[in-house]
């Protein structure tokens, strides 16, 4: 795929699986725009720094709606063959429903549900209209796969992540392009944690070429990493 004069959009890249995606379509030839939160220097700056002109660096935090505005402004001209949200925090994972308190729950529920969902209604326009939009979802977001109920509140903010992006799907459903959420597996970073199952290398690579199989594919799916359906 080297050479292939692709672009991608990806929101969310200076650590973890966002930085992970961002490098491995940089290997695949594409020219892409990362965002980071703020202007703290980060493991995205130090990768920027081997390349030329091939990465692009923005900065925008989502759950301020006037900074996602102003990125869309400047990227207004601009076309873009994917936009893949990659934002997410998590709380305590022993903290239940009963005992999170409601200032942590709203903090979970903005910025893995409320925020993409706002980032994609903003930026979707700069979507090619045989485009992809991605979001980076998680296996913890099926209800019907909840059979031990940890994790819960996490779990509850993906499963609305899903609910949103149906709907988005459902109002455009004459669009053209390719809408996934995604389930990287359960992966060994910050935010996963080193007893996770996989590495980034296991869960990225095939993550990318699950989104490239699905290139054309008009409507929502829900896929992990390797393409299988999740359950809702």
């Amino acid at each position: 795929m080297l050479g292939s004069n692709k672009t991608l959009l990806i929101i969310g890249a200076s650590r973890g699986l966002g930085l992970a995606l961002t490098r491995e379509y940089l290997n695949r030839g594409w020219r892409v725009v990362a965002t980071v939160r703020n202007n703290t220097k980060t493991a995205l700056h130090e990768f920027s720094e081997t390349l030329s002109g091939q990465l692009e660096i923005e900065t925008v935090d989502i759950n301020h709606p006037d900074q996602v505005g102003a990125l869309r402004a400047r990227l207004a001209a601009r076309r873009f063959d994917m936009l893949f949200v990659n934002a997410g925090v998590k709380n305590d994972d022993r903290e239940t429903i009963a005992d999170v308190s409601t200032d942590e729950f709203v903090r979970v529920m903005v910025t893995n549900a409320l925020s993409p969902m706002r980032v994609i209604e903003t930026l979707q326009d700069v979507v090619r209209p045989a485009g992809t939009i991605g979001i980076m979802s998680s296996g913890q977001g099926s209800v019907a796969n909840n059979e031990n109920g940890n994790y819960e509140v996490y779990r509850g903010s993906k499963a609305a992540l899903n609910m949103f992006m149906r709907s988005f799907a459902a109002r455009h459903k004459n669009d053209p392009r390719t809408l996934l959420l995604l389930a990287p597996g359960w992966v060994r970073t910050d935010m996963g944690g080193p007893q996770a199952r996989l590495s980034i290398e296991e869960s990225i690579p095939n993550l990318a070429n699950t989104i490239t199989a699905q290139e054309g594919k008009a409507g929502l799916q829900y896929l992990d990493y390797l393409g299988r359906t999740v359950p809702w």
